[in-house]
């Protein structure tokens, strides 16, 4: 059966892997975004609109089915307000024109980024989260607003995706994939023995999916099922693309100094969340998404990375002449002090 379906955020690099799933599907799609997408398609439809205007209610009054809420200022942008008025104003603003207009089934995509750095791997959907940078918060309390609105009534299902790779995607893995393609040295932070789970943008996609079919309000940790360690991935990566870097490793809390200091006063792109947690493990127990929605993650660590990185190379050359990409996981992050770094260990 046909459906109706709302993706905000839809024109960027996760949105548009869940709006061509439901195209596949036969679904009539609509995206909702401050930028224009760059899919076009018979049973696709553009809304331009903020995820914080006065208008939005009556600009989703199409009845729609389902609503997958993806926009958000990603850690990367470092900008605190943003953070707070995209992230959790905007989820307010959504629900409150959900409500209104009787939509059936809410999905949000939420973040890892909750937990903050886990007291215990892996982590459980029962464990308490406790975000410690302001991205993490403003997606925990977007989650408390989403469950303001179930006391109320709606029927929203909480993802909690861990990193997200796959084709296409950039950001700060822009910067790992040119220092492989060029032979520099990579650094890790005591050794690259912890363990960290990604996971595929397809997979995730599916699980959003998935969770959107069911009835019923719940969350659900979405990762790779195949993981280890930073070491061990990245290892694999050079081998299989026969590059000569050399995995460089220095210790947990010089690092941490060092990546703090340089973000906050602007000549590192990495942000508060990935100085918190690039030497820390971390990974989800899949468990109840696989017994509940009958998730299967088709990725592995190993494999999302080695499709990223030949896509980046087979890519390089627009990439790295980009200017107009819109989403931050669209483009490449500038190397900035990193590239010194590099050449350092």
């Amino acid at each position: 059966m046909t459906k109706k379906i709302l993706v905000t955020g839809g024109s960027g690099y996760f949105g548009e892997t869940v709006v061509k799933k439901h195209l596949e599907m036969g679904d009539i799609v609509y995206i909702l975004d401050i930028n224009k997408p760059n899919l076009t398609h018979d049973n696709l439809f553009f809304i331009e609109c903020d995820i914080n205007s006065e208008s939005l209610t009556q600009k989703i009054d199409l009845g729609f089915d389902i609503v997958h809420h993806n926009v958000a200022q990603v850690p990367i942008a470092k900008n605190k307000k943003i953070f707070w008025k995209v992230n959790k104003d905007g989820m307010e603003n959504l629900l409150k024109s959900c409500e209104a207009t009787k939509v059936k089934k809410i999905i949000y995509t939420s973040s890892s980024a909750v937990y903050g750095v886990p007291a215990r791997n892996p982590v459980l959907e029962s464990d308490q989260p406790h975000p410690m940078e302001d991205y993490g918060m403003a997606k925990y309390e977007a989650e408390l607003i989403c469950e303001k609105y179930i006391k109320k009534g709606l029927d929203i299902s909480i993802i909690r995706p861990r990193t997200i790779m796959g084709h296409g995607r950039l950001g700060i893995f822009s910067i790992l994939f040119e220092w492989i393609y060029s032979n520099a040295n990579i650094p890790v932070l005591n050794g690259g023995k912890n363990i960290y789970q990604f996971v595929h943008a397809d997979d995730l996609a599916d699980a959003c999916i998935l969770a959107a079919l069911k009835t019923g309000s719940a969350k659900y940790n979405i990762g790779a099922e195949e993981f280890g360690s930073m070491s061990e991935v990245l290892r694999f990566l050079i081998n299989a693309t026969k590059s000569e870097s050399k995995i460089k490793s220095i210790p947990l809390k010089l690092a941490e100094i060092g990546m703090n200091i340089t973000s906050l006063i602007g000549i590192s792109p990495l942000g508060p969340y990935h100085a918190l947690m690039y030497g820390r493990s971390m990974y989800f127990d899949i468990s109840k998404a696989k017994n509940e929605l009958g998730f299967q993650p088709k990725y592995s660590n190993n494999q999302m990375f080695l499709e990223s990185y030949e896509w980046y190379v087979a890519n390089r050359e627009s990439i790295l002449s980009q200017s107009g990409a819109t989403s931050l996981h669209r483009k490449p992050a500038k190397q900035k002090i990193l590239k010194l770094f590099s050449k350092i260990f």
